[in-house]
């Protein structure tokens, strides 16, 4: 029995959503009825993926190219996004992508791009679409985090400082504007089986096994899983959920 189109009429944006994670979660909020905006750098994979989900479900999209640790490209997505739909409901914070490994081994270059890639990509997100949202007295802004930042997880530690900023910004928005009618929270995923993920376990399946052996459950989470979580917090049955971090992760960090 297909799920109900509970998200039908809303317009979202999803970064970093040509492939992985992003993909999965423009694919479910757009199965649920929205009009969705790819925003990647890849502009290649984030046209094919808008054209695949526009055919598959009969929703809108549109395509956003860009450098999202810029303001200047967060600004060109919103208009981008209010020029196709008109208004924008949703925004996910997905783009991100760390530099994993041990601290003292990184350069001020990789751990620059670590924290452009997973925290001024949201913050440039929230600074950009926040206006839009309070104006119309509505929107969800759903960020992906990490429940790394959590476990304290091997060779995490610039890409916690750039996770845990994203949990911070999160309760600091909620509380600032709970009485907004836009709503913050994260998501914090485990070891999820994308793409990139596959490559590692082919090419390292010893080392990925120590990340592995945190999960109780004894296995990477799957995009789907990931994506049906903020797809429930996008929506109008989360009206009341707000400046939570929500860890999808087998049981790798429980509260």
């Amino acid at each position: 029995m297909s799920r109900p189109q509970t998200l039908v009429g809303r317009s979202a944006i999803v970064t970093g959503a040509a492939q992985g994670i992003g993909k999965a979660i423009a694919n479910d909020l757009a199965r649920h009825g929205a009009n969705v905006l790819i925003a990647d750098m890849d502009g290649d994979k984030a046209n094919a993926t808008a054209a695949a989900i526009a055919t598959e479900w009969g929703v809108e999209t549109a395509v956003s190219i860009g450098d999202l640790s810029a303001e200047e490209t967060n600004q060109a997505m919103l208009k981008t996004a209010l020029d196709a739909f008109g208004k924008v409901d949703i925004l996910v914070n997905n783009a991100g992508g760390g530099v994993i490994q041990n601290f003292l081994e990184h350069t001020p270059e990789t751990l620059k791009t670590t924290i452009d890639r997973n925290l001024w990509t949201v913050i440039w997100g929230c600074r950009t679409a926040l206006p839009h949202m309070l104006e119309q007295g509505y929107g969800r802004i759903v960020s992906i985090g990490a429940d790394s930042v959590r476990n304290g997880l091997w060779q995490h530690a610039a890409y916690n400082a750039a996770k845990g900023g994203v949990h911070g910004i999160t309760t600091g928005l909620a509380r600032e504007f709970a009485q907004s009618g836009v709503t913050f929270n994260s998501v914090a995923p485990c070891a999820v089986r994308t793409e990139q993920v596959d490559a590692i376990m082919a090419s390292h399946p010893k080392e990925f096994e120590k990340f592995i052996s945190v999960i109780p459950m004894g296995r990477p989470g799957e995009m789907n899983e990931v994506a049906a979580m903020v797809c429930f917090l996008a929506g109008e049955e989360a009206s009341f959920v707000t400046g939570q971090t929500i860890s999808v992760n087998g049981g790798s960090t429980m509260l």
